[in-house]
């Protein structure tokens, strides 16, 4: 089992201590090396001690969590909020944060975080071991010649016969000569995911999931896609490993 090294950062002494006993108590993952009671002490000891993760309290006196991480240029640790204001979800998000945990805090959704602090660092793990070796980009051919894009830009691939069209950003598509399960075996990236067998999805580009007709994805083109109820639970797990519930 991999362990990883915490800052708690909290201004209510409270707070830390019912934090640490409940890491300690059921996250045998997790080594607490220091607590910090506000955003200068904290910001002195992540220089000086280089954690793999902080558990950060939002609101507190002077900076709140977010300007300590803005304080911050070099963010080489995994941060997990722990607050009891549930207004600050979207701006978690955008702070890069791994999950958000409110107060009081709920021992099943603090397990999680840690598994999601777990999944991120076998994905760099992961990276590291590929970064040379994975080309970010693909060549399509197609009747007019070949087009290279980055995979990154995909939004998603659809099944016509045995061929495939692929839809990238910048409203484009392309008709490929060749049958899906060649891209699904090429895209081996995890942000790709095979709905069903006449699509292939970049998670990043999911907007919605809607409930009605049993499950639908709304693509950021505004695509909709049947999700079958057989890969319910196998996207959400997905989507859990690439963003914050809230």
């Amino acid at each position: 089992m991999d362990r990883y090294t915490a800052i708690l950062i909290d201004d209510e002494e409270p707070g830390r201590r019912n934090l640490s006993v409940l890491l300690g108590k059921y996250c045998p993952e997790i080594t607490i090396i220091a607590e910090a009671s506000n955003a200068a002490e904290a910001k002195e000891k992540i220089l000086s001690l280089t954690p793999n993760v902080l558990f950060l309290d939002i609101n507190m006196p002077e900076l709140n969590g977010f300007d300590l991480l803005d304080s911050l240029t070099k963010k080489d640790f995994a941060v997990v909020f722990v607050t009891a204001h549930k207004d600050y979800g979207i701006q978690a998000v955008k702070a890069g944060a791994i999950d958000y945990i409110l107060k009081p805090i709920v021992i099943k959704e603090l397990q999680q975080a840690v598994n999601k602090i777990t999944d991120h660092f076998n994905q760099k793990k992961s990276d590291l071991v590929i970064e040379n070796e994975k080309p970010g980009r693909i060549t399509l051919s197609h009747t007019g010649g070949f087009s290279v894009i980055e995979m990154k830009d995909i939004i998603r691939l659809e099944a016509e016969s045995n061929y495939t069209r692929v839809f990238v950003q910048e409203k484009k598509s392309y008709f490929v000569s060749k049958p899906l399960k060649v891209f699904e075996d090429n895209l081996k990236d995890n942000i790709f995911f095979r709905v069903h067998r006449s699509y292939i999805i970049n998670l990043l580009f999911v907007k919605e999931f809607l409930r009605e007709d049993g499950g639908v994805l709304v693509m950021v083109d505004n695509a909709k896609i049947q999700l079958p109820k057989a890969r319910y639970n196998d996207f959400m797990e997905a989507m859990k490993k690439l963003s914050i519930s809230i």
